[in-house]
């Protein structure tokens, strides 16, 4: 064979062995490519026996009031006594206050309605949160978190168009005597210090993160596992 033919079939040669090379998957790439597809397929399939008899997961249908209900009234209390939030008191200038006032009494009036009751738990529920880690430090913020975005919202009526369809103006008197109460330092001992609340007839996806602490008319109270004590 000349050698101008030789040169041409090893570059050929040359050629393919390199390509085999580029297509070939190391041993870390075939792991994580595994993984991959591990994760993907436990995503996709996810086994119902892994699941709790109550987990809304195990459903196709969306839950009926009563079987919300039902799953609900299945979640134990905590257990031992309830323990109070610490009074909080407002420091702020006279115009910081009055803007706090209003956001807490809009969250008391459009969540709880006209029920006594409701608004000051729910106003001890934004309290809670202010002095929480996890939340907005300041009462406006707490009450309107995430309301720019259509499904980031702590409080429903933030952000699905409820403020701006209607006025409240019937109750408005009441739910600022309450703002302005628990501002100055009442505590609605019945919640203790949860932070999170939920319609009976729903059951949301984090109820069972959380101490379910309380009962208020329609409405589950819970609380942080980490932190009940020191809000």
């Amino acid at each position: 064979m000349a050698k101008g033919q030789r040169r041409k079939l090893n570059g050929r040669r040359n050629g393919r062995a390199r390509r085999q090379a580029r297509h070939q998957i190391t041993w870390p790439e075939f792991l994580y490519l595994l993984l991959i597809a591990a994760v993907g397929s436990w995503l996709l399939l996810r086994p119902a026996d892994w699941l709790g008899p109550n987990d809304p997961a195990r459903r196709t249908h969306p839950l009926t009031l009563d079987e919300a209900r039902t799953i609900n009234a299945g979640i134990p209390f905590v257990a031992g006594p309830l323990r109070p939030a610490k009074p909080f008191r407002f420091r702020g200038s006279h115009a910081a206050k009055l803007q706090a006032t209003d956001c807490l009494a809009t969250a008391a009036l459009y969540e709880a309605g006209m029920d006594g009751r409701g608004q000051k738990a729910v106003i001890q529920v934004v309290l809670n949160r202010a002095r929480h880690p996890g939340f907005p430090k300041t009462i406006c913020g707490v009450v309107y978190q995430g309301s720019s975005r259509r499904t980031g919202c702590q409080f429903t009526f933030t952000c699905d168009g409820s403020v701006q369809r209607r006025q409240v103006n019937a109750g408005w008197g009441a739910a600022r005597k309450a703002a302005r109460r628990a501002l100055d330092g009442y505590v609605f001992p019945p919640v203790g210090t949860a932070t999170h609340y939920h319609t009976d007839w729903v059951v949301p996806y984090w109820s069972g993160s959380l101490d379910k602490v309380a009962k208020v008319n329609t409405h589950i109270f819970y609380r942080s596992r980490r932190l009940s004590g020191r809000l």
